[in-house]
């Protein structure tokens, strides 16, 4: 992520901070996920954790250099249903990159110039990233809109 040249409005930094707290949880996430993995999921996952990761500490970077202070991660979070094993696994790691492609869609909307260019990058990698766990599936057709998924999109 770039510093913004300007401050970002009240709604870009909290845009800013559910990003941050996404980029935990999705830290987290696949940390449980990656133990239910072998082979080739299991690299892709590692290298999902480290590009959240890093996403995370941009983030931390970034709320910080606005004078404010950056979400904490939570000791724990609960997870949507059992990882048991690889199937649950991959479901697991789909939905925190369909929840990422939300909350970047949010910070797109809310922020400005290198912030706002730094959210759709994010919104874009979780959006192939869901579709490479979906084994090449399309997500929705709106990745982080999902009233524009379920409606659709009106011909111009």
């Amino acid at each position: 992520m770039t510093t913004p040249s300007a401050s970002p409005t009240p709604a870009a930094l909290t845009a800013l901070q559910a990003a941050l707290a996404a980029q935990h949880a999705a830290v987290y996430g696949y940390g449980v996920a990656g133990a239910h993995l072998t082979g080739a999921r299991l690299a892709t996952a590692r290298a999902a954790y480290t590009a959240h990761q890093a996403r995370r500490d941009a983030l931390q970077r970034e709320i910080t250099a606005l004078h404010a202070t950056p979400v904490a991660a939570a000791p724990g979070y609960d997870l949507p249903f059992p990882v048991t094993g690889a199937a649950s696994a991959v479901r697991l790691a789909t939905l925190l990159e369909d929840r990422l492609t939300a909350v970047s869609a949010d910070l797109v909307a809310a922020a400005t110039g290198g912030l706002r260019r730094s959210a759709a990058d994010t919104l874009r990698e979780s959006a192939l990233r869901a579709a490479q766990w979906r084994g090449g599936a399309l997500g929705p057709a709106f990745p982080g809109l999902p009233e524009r998924a379920t409606t659709g999109h009106p011909a111009p």
